[in-house]
């Protein structure tokens, strides 16, 4: 709609929400403890990604990435990058913080996908993060 004249942003959710994590991952405390170097490994390469985003312009992040979105016009990935860039959507670093998580949770609950809380302290591990480089 942007780009064919006919509506523009009002609001952007994730400017107004706070750091929400959409995208997260999971691992069992067994594999974590069996596998440290695989672990950290995966936490090291997912901050590389961070640390380029960080201090890359909107357009050569949209260059390498255009690869994973074949439908979308270059011009139109660099809008949503700037876009994306000019509301600090990217942290600098992966450590999942008990602010996010209680957002999270609130967001699940609101939509009623969630039917218990979960303590911070018994579900999240910021161990590899910490350490991530």
């Amino acid at each position: 709609m942007e780009e064919q004249g006919t509506g523009h942003v009002v609001a952007s959710l994730g400017e107004d929400s706070g750091y929400v994590p959409y995208t997260a991952f999971s691992a069992k405390t067994s594999y974590m403890n069996a596998n440290p170097e695989i672990m950290q490994g995966f936490v090291n390469a997912l901050q590389k990604s961070m640390d380029y985003v960080n201090s890359h312009s909107a357009e050569e992040i949209a260059e390498a990435i255009k690869g994973q979105f074949p439908e979308t016009e270059l011009d139109t990935l660099t809008t949503i990058i700037s876009r994306y860039k000019e509301q600090d959507t990217w942290k600098e670093d992966l450590i999942f913080e008990e602010d996010s998580f209680t957002l999270l949770q609130n967001i699940l609950e609101e939509a009623g996908e969630l039917s218990e809380r979960v303590p911070y302290d018994e579900l999240v591990n910021t161990t590899y993060a910490e350490k991530a480089k």
